[in-house]
């Protein structure tokens, strides 16, 4: 699992990136247009030239990106960060060469530009990504952004990952606690030590744990379950490091971690760049929408008031991702009543209706609901009430696409799956409601955004929005 500070080196190195190559471009036009005195091969002037690096520079951090150099298993490796830079840099000056030959059009003003643009890339890249390390390694000096590590093992391998990864200031970890014989602490090492792994991981939160690695499985399958539950319930990474040579898995990653095979289960591929593109794209649409739909808010509020006396907006406590607690914003499609705070199976047996009490525990929703005003009636059934849930897309409480937030009494409902639920940030629309919305059962439901939230990708995103469209336009399901 990709952790925050992680996130924060990746868009770092974006940064330096972006900065670094237009200082280098800029610096090859300098060089040769105004420091050299020949003759020039083509007349591009400096504000041309600019514009073009404006076009260029956004392209190379693309090809980076493809070339892995804004993931840790890159960053962390310095000879394969060098080598990749030169790729992707030399990529990046192919391209440009050849869009100049396709279409006839000057970029570069001589071909000594070409040349000093390609080798001060190339240096300057290198030189901000070590600045950026050696900035790092003094942070992890003073104990920033460090992974708080539980080891657990019960063989040599534990001891000699204990031993490589001890200095903090290089290694980026601190071994916190070991779950295992005592014999696996190396001597010197302050470390807390759990005779089992129960203790262990029911300690997480007070030890401050933020990554788990796993040297050995142990005999009870139930045993292995409950460490990898445990990251998952308290949403942390965990990797698997088997002593055997034997173990290799097709389905998780799979790297080389000190020299042995190291195994990482993610919880879902929504991680990384995955998350950074979809944020992105969340903040952009969101604003598009709600300035294109100011007008709609406008009228809503104004018909609101008139059809549906009372608060315009209906406040809802709902857990996103991680199960922390949001107010979801609706427009308030209820009645306005003085029951409005308690549970609906609630509201429905003060008002005598078993039958309502029994499709709603059973679906969480009900077909017919009499708390519903007329105008309440319209907003649902043309989805138009959650269009407020914009501005929490804008705000980061959630996403256009995810699961349904759930309400705090239904964590129960759940059981043992809301920690993967909630692996990823909820969502307005979601699996579920293109796959029959409100018709689905709960559990049906509840599979649906399980299935969602272990095969994200991009793409799953936008066709669920395109099938969004339809499902709102056709009112299947709307309720």
């Amino acid at each position: 699992m990709l952790t925050k500070n992680s996130r924060v080196y990746s868009l770092l190195l974006i940064l330096i990136d972006v900065i670094v190559l237009f200082t280098a471009f800029i610096g090859a036009y300098v060089l040769r247009v105004h420091l050299d005195q020949r003759p020039l091969l083509n007349e591009v002037v400096a504000v041309d030239y600019f514009a073009s690096a404006l076009f260029i520079v956004p392209i190379w951090v693309v090809i980076f990106a493809v070339l892995g150099l804004y993931r840790a298993e890159t960053y962390n490796r310095r000879l394969i960060e060098w080598a990749k830079i030169g790729v992707g840099a030399f990529i990046g000056i192919l391209l440009v060469i050849g869009w100049e030959y396709v279409t006839r059009a000057s970029i570069f003003p001589a071909r000594l530009v070409t040349v000093y643009a390609l080798v001060g890339s190339f240096t300057m890249l290198i030189i901000g990504r070590e600045i950026l390390r050696a900035i790092r390694s003094l942070m992890f000096r003073y104990g920033k952004g460090i992974k708080r590590v539980l080891l657990i093992g019960t063989d040599d391998t534990a001891i000699d990952i204990a031993r490589s990864i001890a200095d903090t200031k290089r290694s980026g970890y601190k071994i916190v606690a070991i779950a295992g014989p005592k014999k696996l602490i190396p001597d010197g090492m302050n470390v807390i030590h759990y005779s089992r792994v129960e203790h262990a991981l029911k300690n997480i939160p007070a030890d401050n744990i933020t990554a788990i690695v796993q040297t050995k499985l142990y005999e009870s399958v139930e045993r292995n379950q409950r460490i990898l539950g445990a990251s998952q319930s308290h949403h942390i990474s965990y990797s698997f490091i088997p002593g055997e040579t034997e173990f290799y898995s097709g389905k998780n990653t799979v790297d080389v971690f000190l020299g042995y095979p190291m195994i990482s289960v993610y919880q879902t591929p929504l991680v990384g760049w995955g998350a950074i593109v979809k944020r992105v794209f969340d903040q952009i649409t969101s604003s598009i929408l709600i300035l294109v739909l100011l007008p709609v808010f406008i009228l809503l509020m104004i018909l609101q008031k008139i059809f549906n006396p009372g608060p315009l907006f209906y406040l809802s406590k709902r857990l996103s991702r991680f199960s922390e607690p949001i107010q979801l914003i609706k427009f308030r499609s209820m009645r306005d009543r003085p029951t409005a705070h308690l549970d609906a199976a609630e509201e429905f047996r003060m008002m005598g209706r078993m039958d309502l009490v029994e499709e709603y525990e059973k679906n969480r929703k009900v077909e017919n609901d009499p708390r519903i005003s007329k105008f309440g009636s319209f907003l649902r059934k043309t989805s138009l009430d959650e269009l407020p849930q914009l501005f929490n897309v804008w705000k980061g409480d959630l996403s256009l696409v995810g699961p349904r937030p759930i309400l705090p009494q239904e964590m129960k409902l759940a059981k043992n799956r809301t920690a993967l639920l909630h692996s990823v940030k909820s969502g307005v629309t979601g699996l579920w409601q293109v796959s029959g919305r409100s018709n689905l059962s709960f559990d049906d439901r509840i599979e649906l955004e399980l299935y969602y939230a272990q095969n994200w990708s991009f793409w799953l995103d936008i066709k669920i929005l395109f099938k969004t469209i339809a499902v709102v336009v056709f009112r299947r399901g709307a309720q």
